[in-house]
């Protein structure tokens, strides 16, 4: 059960457990007195006791996690954590809750992701009896799958160590909500789902991910009156760590997005659900019809290469290929009418309510004109792609169609912040030049008290900022081969020991590649392998250099001499050309702002601190940082940046590189 009154009374107090000669003194870790911990605990308790919104910027090393986890416990209701990644989720419930357990005693707390994490037994039953299987890979996964449900207690997918993130079997088989038969489900009292929901009602403490959030807060949206609508329970309170994030991850759950890959599961499992029921004779030549159209559709949108573009043309496009569009909405309506029409069959409900939804989602993104959506196509290459003979795989191509809120600031007032109590935001990274207005006005939080803690760790000492003179423009054609120049000197000097991170995959390839010839450490190149893989190798590796873009930039920890440097190739901006970034800041523009400075600025000024962030990761260490990108010096906005780092001592002169280094030599 959760907290008692009394066992709320008997948790210790603020200033017994976090003050000097206190419980986490006292505890078996390295410990330091951190004053901001204790501030920032304090600032938590107040908000959650007085029912006000918080936004705390915590600098890395603040302990910010039991900052905010004690003050929860104490108020003896229910609270939710909501972090931006799994491996933070993987972190506190695994690490940092069962640290405060031996310091406080046993907790009630419970950890969910999203549905598609979760195996359907049902779905799992259905495939024994109906198998669909491609390839030895996948015979091989189904038995290990298999003998994995018999015993496992969560149905947690992240228990199966070789299962691959890609896996086509395990989209057969998960337990998202397009899918599920809910009370009417003969696996119903034994379903993960069901036992996740319990827990969490059970629970002081519920740590979920941005993602589940937002999933959840969508689901309920749209389902207004139903009582089991969503997994998450109510809560007193949200506290989001890694805040930074909120932005993009609400603007996906907000939005819509249709795909091939929803046509083809949503045939298939028709398929699967309805074959040889009575009266579905019809539906295998109906959902065969819907994959060829589908597939004709997505082939004639209008699209140049991959990635995303955005979807201006759309009325040029109904003119010039409706007949397209229309074919695969008319297949949607017939399917939608044969399986209305099916008796007393459990799964035709939740299958008819997808086709109706993937069908009025296709009309809002081909013809509806909302003022605050922005219309995109996106085509992404797959790993996993298409079974072929013999099991392999090769790549695909999936295309999807995206709406998008330009601003979520209105949405998240009504359905955040005016809903929930209190909402704690916090992160390492929210300020700009000490400030909030930037991410208050991004996420619509106009009421809500403001505390900055400085960081425990001492940057003036541990870390030293290189601003290499001379570079050229990034723009400059002679920017690459300087960059690499660079590079290779700056890694004589810290014997590897490196991050090197790009704000693009292209810039990523171009400078691995001039440099494979030249450096005598180990390269890990971001796409080789799986993150975590690559994580691991770099820190069991000596002397190792890892090359990687966007995911390494945040949410990477590698304490120790391991990384002793981070180099980054050019501040940061959102390219310009992307259709959210485009229309956001022309929104801005019309408004009478400046897009450049109230947006793009301000977003590469927290991405940019993020990158940094890598470095100094615990009091012992120590490196440098490298900038290429000489814009930070020679542009007026570049103050912007340099006034929103922490207090790096700097320097242009590689000697002073060296000098920092020879100094570990001589401790």
């Amino acid at each position: 059960m959760p907290l008692s009154e009394e066992t709320t009374r008997a948790l210790p107090t603020l200033h017994e457990f976090f003050a000097p000669g206190g419980i986490l003194a006292r505890s078996p870790l390295p410990y330091e007195y951190r004053p901001g911990q204790l501030q920032m605990a304090t600032a938590v308790e107040r908000a959650l006791t007085e029912h006000r919104h918080l936004i705390v910027e915590a600098g890395t090393g603040t302990g910010k996690t039991l900052a905010y986890l004690l003050p929860a416990l104490r108020t003896g209701r229910r609270i939710i954590v909501s972090t931006g990644t799994k491996a933070l989720q993987d972190q506190l419930f695994f690490r940092d809750v069962p640290f405060l357990e031996t310091l406080i005693g046993d907790l009630h707390v419970c950890y969910m992701k999203g549905r598609a994490n979760y195996l359907c037994r049902a779905k799992l039953a259905a495939l024994r009896s109906q198998p669909i299987l491609s390839g030895l890979e996948e015979i091989d996964q189904y038995r290990q799958i298999s003998e994995w449900e018999k015993t496992t207690k969560t149905g947690d997918r992240a228990e199966i160590d070789g299962l691959p993130e890609s896996s086509a079997l395990w989209q057969k088989l998960d337990a998202r909500t397009e899918a599920c038969l809910g009370t009417t489900c003969p696996d119903y009292p034994r379903c993960f789902i069901t036992e996740m929901r319990r827990k969490a009602l059970e629970s002081d403490i519920i740590i979920v991910n941005h993602h589940l959030f937002f999933a959840d807060l969508s689901v309920k949206r749209e389902a207004t009156g139903a009582p089991d609508a969503g997994v998450l329970p109510e809560a007193a309170a949200v506290i989001f760590d890694e805040a930074h994030e909120l932005e993009d991850v609400a603007s996906s759950y907000f939005g819509l997005s249709v795909s091939n890959i929803r046509f083809e599961e949503l045939a298939r499992d028709i398929d699967a659900m309805l074959r040889g029921k009575e009266g579905a004779d019809k539906l295998p030549a109906l959902t065969q019809q819907l994959r060829d159209r589908a597939r004709m559709f997505f082939a004639g949108l209008p699209m140049t290469g991959d990635g995303r573009q955005p979807f201006t043309a759309r009325e040029e496009f109904l003119e010039t290929a409706g007949d397209l569009y229309l074919a695969v909405r008319t297949t949607l309506r017939r399917i939608e009418e044969e399986i209305g029409g099916l008796k007393d069959i459990d799964e035709s409900t939740g299958l008819r309510k997808r086709v109706v939804r993937l069908r009025s989602e296709l009309e809002f993104l081909l013809e509806s004109n909302a003022n605050n959506m922005v219309y995109w196509m996106e085509r992404r290459i797959s790993g996993g792609g298409s079974p072929v003979r013999g099991g392999f795989h090769t790549p695909s191509r999936n295309t999807f169609l995206q709406a998008t809120p330009i601003d979520v600031s209105e949405l998240m007032t009504e359905l955040v912040f005016e809903q929930i109590p209190t909402v704690v935001l916090t992160s390492a990274t929210l300020t700009v030049q000490g400030g909030f207005e930037h991410i208050r006005k991004r996420l619509g939080l106009t009421e809500a008290r403001e505390l900055v803690v400085p960081s425990h760790f001492h940057y003036e000492q541990q870390a030293l900022l290189y601003l290499p003179p001379e570079m050229p423009d990034p723009r400059d054609p002679e920017f690459p081969s300087a960059a690499a120049r660079c590079i290779e000197r700056v890694l004589a000097i810290t014997h590897g020991r490196a991050f090197c991170l790009f704000t693009s995959y292209s810039q990523m390839r171009d400078l691995y590649e001039r440099l494979l010839p030249v450096l005598d450490f180990p390269i890990l190149l971001h796409g080789t392998a799986p993150r975590k893989t690559l994580l691991e190798q770099f820190r069991k590796t000596p002397n190792a250099v890892l090359f990687g873009t966007s995911s390494f930039w945040q949410g990477v920890d590698v304490q120790g001499e391991a990384l002793s440097c981070v180099i980054i190739d050019r501040l940061p901006f959102a390219v310009p050309s992307d259709p959210v970034v485009q229309a956001r800041m022309k929104a801005i523009e019309e408004a009478g702002g400046k897009p450049f400075f109230e947006y793009q600025v301000p977003e590469a000024v927290l991405t940019l601190k993020q990158g940094f962030g890598r470095l100094i990761r615990s009091l012992e260490d120590r490196g440098v940082l490298v900038l290429l990108d000489p814009r930070i010096r020679t542009k007026r906005y570049g103050k912007t940046f340099l006034a929103s780092l922490p207090p790096y001592r700097m320097t242009e002169t590689i000697t002073d590189v060296e000098a920092f280094f020879e100094k570990d030599k001589g401790a």
